[in-house]
């Protein structure tokens, strides 16, 4: 399926689309005319918000239901979205998944799984998108990663957190790598928000979730989608959030292993 391309606007390709910070920038994007491709795991729930994204908003919209932490799964939706003629002009890479509990007790396959949605599919997504974006010499790419992207360390989230600071490192170093080129790519470092994410991954036992003092998801995709838009490199919404990142990196970050 091909999107209706609106004049003047890109379109965008928005990963766990269909609940979250996922759905809100789908809200946000389709609120300032961008044609959607939306991915996520259930189909009855893309179609859904496909529905009421072009009644709300008339703009065009693509659904595709996939499984991104499953080996190949990225490949498979981009040969996909090639397929169908599809031109992604942002990348929105939002899905992503955790895991609370300590590293000893938890299921290889689950941990598997989180690595290759949060980090492999991001990358895979991200390298593909930039042929056709260098080519025309724009795009912007909007990865998630998270305030605790820098925290020295997540005890109970252990492979969550490192997980999300690769992002951070991999968004900060290709933004390096694409100045000049006409292609962004920003990291949005949101702090915790409620969302079905805490409740999935356990992460609202941790003192972080504990105290509701940050953005919601909606005030989250806005301030990415306009940090996106301006080609900022790092987006942390929120003055708690900017707090928190700001200790993460203070020294002694021995200390932050103790307060997570």
């Amino acid at each position: 399926m091909t999107t209706r391309r609106t004049e003047g606007k890109g379109t965008a390709l928005v990963t766990g689309a269909s609940t979250g910070i996922g759905f809100e920038l789908t809200q946000v994007l389709a609120l300032n005319g961008h044609p959607l491709v939306i991915v996520a795991r259930t189909s009855e729930r893309l179609r859904t918000l496909a529905t009421e994204l072009e009644r709300k908003y008339g703009i065009g919209v693509s659904v595709y239901a996939k499984d991104l932490s499953e080996p190949g799964a990225a490949d498979e939706l981009w040969r996909e979205l090639s397929h169908s003629g599809t031109t992604v002009d942002l990348l929105v890479n939002n899905a992503g998944v955790g895991i609370y509990g300590e590293l000893a007790s938890e299921s290889t396959e689950a941990l598997q799984r989180m690595q290759t949605l949060n980090m492999v599919a991001l990358t895979t997504l991200t390298r593909l998108a930039l042929a056709g974006m260098l080519e025309r010499k724009a795009g912007r790419i909007l990865n998630l990663a998270s305030v605790v992207s820098y925290q020295p360390g997540g005890p109970r989230m252990t492979a969550y957190y490192a997980t999300k600071a690769y992002v951070l490192s991999f968004s900060k170093g290709l933004a390096r790598e694409l100045k000049g080129t006409g292609v962004t790519v920003t990291a949005l470092c949101p702090g915790p928000t409620s969302t079905a994410f805490e409740e999935r991954s356990g992460a609202g036992e941790t003192i972080l979730y504990k105290y509701k003092l940050f953005p919601t998801a909606k005030a989250v995709a806005v301030a990415g989608y306009r940090g996106m838009m301006r080609g900022r490199r790092v987006v942390l919404p929120g003055l708690m959030t900017k707090i928190l990142a700001f200790a993460g990196e203070l020294p002694p970050r021995t200390i932050a292993l103790e307060v997570n």
